[in-house]
């Protein structure tokens, strides 16, 4: 009897933090009027252009705001809104060999984002953020592209939905 009263309160509290809006087990911290989210389409404003990059940081951003949040998403206007630009997508060698040969290459991709809270105003913010990824130099950038974008784009978005919701 004391073990099901147990598992009950556990219960009532996982439902009472997380459906009053402000608590999720994400960390996340959003006011509790808050209920949609808007990720408008990130434009690809680098000299190199990766064709899918857009759409990978994105659809990364709304996916990571609709598993980690309770907001629904809007095309537009949300309560919670992100905005932003790809400026720049770039490869340098990084690690140079006693031959003055790289041993490795970086893959850097930089966004600028402007996030907008309609009920807590001094939460938004305009920043740019940056990542990076390395690889072997003797791989050509084409075979690994796939991978490093994919990992430099989930690092990217991690780092902008908690300076949004997540206040570190």
């Amino acid at each position: 009897m004391i073990k099901k009263v147990n598992t009950l309160l556990i219960l009532i509290a996982a439902l009472v933090l997380t459906s009053c809006g402000i608590y999720s087990f994400t960390g996340a911290s959003i006011p509790a009027e808050a209920k949609t989210v808007s990720v408008q389409h990130f434009p690809n404003n680098a000299n190199l252009v990766n064709p899918m990059l857009s759409d990978i940081i994105t659809n990364n951003l709304r996916d990571r705001f609709m598993n980690q949040t309770s907001l629904d998403e809007v095309s537009d206007n949300g309560d919670l809104a992100i905005e932003g630009e790809i400026i720049d997508y770039k490869t340098a060698p990084t690690a140079i060999t006693g031959d003055q040969v790289a041993a490795l290459n970086r893959l850097t991709i930089t966004v600028n984002v402007r996030f907008y809270n309609r009920y807590d105003e001094s939460k938004n913010f305009e920043q740019k953020f940056s990542q990076y990824d390395d690889y072997p130099s003797t791989q050509d950038l084409n075979v690994v592209q796939e991978a490093l974008v994919n990992t430099i784009c989930d690092k990217l978005c991690e780092d902008i939905f908690n300076k949004a919701v997540v206040n570190w």
